[in-house]
């Protein structure tokens, strides 16, 4: 499964040097954090919308998209797949209110 994300990871990388004209990661590159974030809650939006219709495909493909965007701003902070992977590998196996109360001490 994280090979899609690997390949994914590459191919945004090398987008950020593609002209904005020929990518559409280019151009949400360009056009600069405050876009991708907002395609992101555009997508959050379609997303939790296809759950609440209950249709599988559909639930699918709007959290494809929102994942897709999700990796773009990882990409635009110098962040990948990974580091998201490595903090889920992190709090693997601690309860989720353990996990809580560490962060809200930190």
């Amino acid at each position: 499964m994280n090979d899609i994300l690997q390949q994914l990871t590459e191919v945004l990388e090398q987008r950020k040097g593609a002209d904005p004209d020929s990518s559409y990661v280019a151009k949400l590159y360009s056009k600069g954090l405050d876009t991708i974030l907002k395609k992101i809650g555009e997508e959050a939006t379609e997303t939790v919308m296809a759950a609440k219709d209950g249709e599988k495909q559909k639930i699918v493909y709007e959290t494809a998209d929102l994942w897709f965007h999700t990796l773009v701003m990882l990409s635009q902070q110098g962040l990948s797949a990974e580091d998201v992977l490595n903090e889920l590998a992190r709090r693997f196996g601690l309860s989720g209110l353990e996990e809580k109360a560490r962060r809200e001490k930190s």
